[in-house]
């Protein structure tokens, strides 16, 4: 025997004897010590998977969860109970190891995938010899229950926890083409909801205990709320439907009957949801489809009927494009932008595609305004724009720097102060110092500067510092600089920028 014995978590699949796997059964047969969790009820589904090649005289360890809801009257609440009680199984186990024997751990399922044999690993593995199993997940036993193909070729698989808030749970389940919701039970009506609220109900089927003698697969639409076991789940299939989703509709077949083909073009506002006009959120429930980059487009609660285009950040005259498509065809269309769509936003992309296209003659393009970035800043920060001012992009990726630099220096002399957008990103990391250095050619070094970052979200902060003491290493894509000028003061109250300017300046 070596001095230490060694730790295994075993997969021993979703309920079948048979889909235990070799590797399993066999390290479960050469142990000195079986442990296996098992709720207040002492009853262990894993141990009874794997009853029948226990070996005989095995030390058991029952590994029995103080609770199994998030409910508890404990001051820390369930994530402070369980990490007691992970503590002090992992601490019975220690025990076994450091005498010298094997040690391995049940886990119906797989070991990683939900598990809760990995508690145990990230407190043991380090000390002990550990190794892991894999087993055949619910989620492929499930599938296979069901006889239900998951996904094809480019289709993304979301597996999904039915813990999550309902709005949350429909909104990742209209951005994936197949998906599978775990852990239901108790949670089982606000998986139904956001189901529904997502579109994806019709073909939603629900298995119950895969691969036992008690395995149920029916439609999920027709499940009994009341008897759903915490050892089920909801498997959503893609296939098809991930091009039925890009698809445009087809137009109508008389035009002169329908309404005038409108797209909409709103702006959500740099951060948090009360920052939202009621106009746009007003709009936001009425639209058939969103269209835009996926960070804005996941802002938008999900809802019965509502369809999701969600892209990247560099393919605006697409996104634009597929929503004038849209329109045309005689959907309820809104492209999204953060805050106000036509500072930075889509509405120039829009505007632009369909000038582009004789085709989108027709379409009435509408902008919803936002609150902007600059805006939220300048707040926070207390009255720096409050005088004359303007408002430029430090990014170089649809014009030249030489441009930037030119606008600059022209916005300098004219004293005013300057909002900049995007002044750093992954890929230019040097031009926050170079706009710096050419505005001092202008304007003194204790010229106030804000920098926000993150404003309005929780990450938020905000930096009152100066010109000449700005230190560009400090500025991400996530910042919004504000320059002041000659009339810009920093005090105890804020920044401000005085309305008036005297006869006798000169710029």
């Amino acid at each position: 025997m070596s001095s230490t014995g060694t730790l295994a978590g075993v997969g021993l699949g979703p309920g079948d004897p048979e889909l235990i796997t070799l590797k399993a059964a066999r390290l479960v047969a050469a142990a000195d010590v079986v442990a296996y969790h098992s709720g207040p009820h002492g009853r262990s589904i894993a141990r009874t998977i794997a009853s029948h090649i226990l070996p005989a005289g095995v030390i058991e360890e029952a590994l029995v969860y103080p609770v199994t809801t998030g409910e508890t009257a404990d001051p820390g609440g369930y994530p402070a109970v369980m990490d007691r009680f992970y503590d002090e199984s992992a601490e019975r186990l220690a025990v076994h190891l450091a005498a010298g024997r094997d040690v391995v751990v049940l886990c119906e399922g797989d070991p990683m995938f939900y598990g809760s044999y990995m508690y145990l690993h990230d407190r043991l593995a380090g000390r002990f010899p550990a190794s892991v199993v894999p087993g055949v997940t619910s989620v492929s036993g499930a599938a296979a229950a069901a006889g239900l193909p998951l996904a094809r070729h480019e289709d993304v698989l979301t597996v999904l926890p039915g813990t999550l808030p309902a709005p949350e749970l429909a909104r990742r389940l209209a951005d994936t083409q197949a998906a599978a919701i775990m852990k239901l039970g108790r949670t089982f009506p606000e998986v139904r909801q956001a189901l529904r609220e997502s579109g994806r109900e019709a073909g939603a089927v629900y298995v119950e205990r895969a691969s036992t003698a008690d395995q149920r697969v029916l439609p999920a639409a027709e499940v009994d709320p009341a008897v759903v076991p915490y050892f089920s789940l909801v498997l959503v299939p893609g296939g098809d439907r991930r091009l039925a989703r890009a698809a445009v509709p087809a137009a109508v077949a008389e035009p002169a009957a329908a309404p005038p083909a409108e797209l909409l073009v709103v702006g959500l506002g740099p951060g948090p949801d009360g920052w939202v006009t009621p106009e746009v959120a007003a709009t936001l429930g009425q639209v058939d489809h969103v269209v835009g980059y996926a960070p804005y487009v996941d802002r938008v609660p999900q809802r019965e009927g509502l369809v999701r285009h969600a892209s990247g950040n560099t393919v605006e005259l697409d996104r634009a494009s597929l929503a004038l498509e849209l329109a045309l065809a005689g959907q309820r269309v809104a492209v999204v932008s953060g805050g106000d769509a036509g500072v930075f936003g889509m509405a120039a992309a829009v505007f632009e595609a369909a000038g582009a296209d004789d085709r989108f003659a027709g379409v009435r393009i509408r902008v919803l305004p936002g609150m902007t970035a600059a805006q939220a800043v300048a707040a926070r920060a207390g009255a720096p724009l409050g005088g004359d001012h303007a408002i430029v992009s430090l990014s170089d990726r649809l014009k030249p720097w030489s441009v930037v630099r030119d606008r600059l220096a022209a916005l300098a002399a004219a004293d005013l102060v300057i909002a900049i957008y995007n002044p750093a990103s992954r890929s230019r990391t040097t031009q926050v110092a170079d706009a710096r250095d050419l505005l001092l050619q202008h304007r003194s070094a204790d010229v106030p500067v804000v920098v926000g970052r993150q404003v309005g979200r929780a990450a938020e902060s905000v930096e009152i510092t100066t010109l000449g003491a700005l230190d560009p290493a400090s500025i991400d894509m996530g910042c919004l600089l504000i320059v002041g000028s000659t009339r810009t003061t920093a005090g105890s109250h804020g920044v401000w920028t005085s309305r008036s300017v005297p006869a006798a300046v000169q710029v």
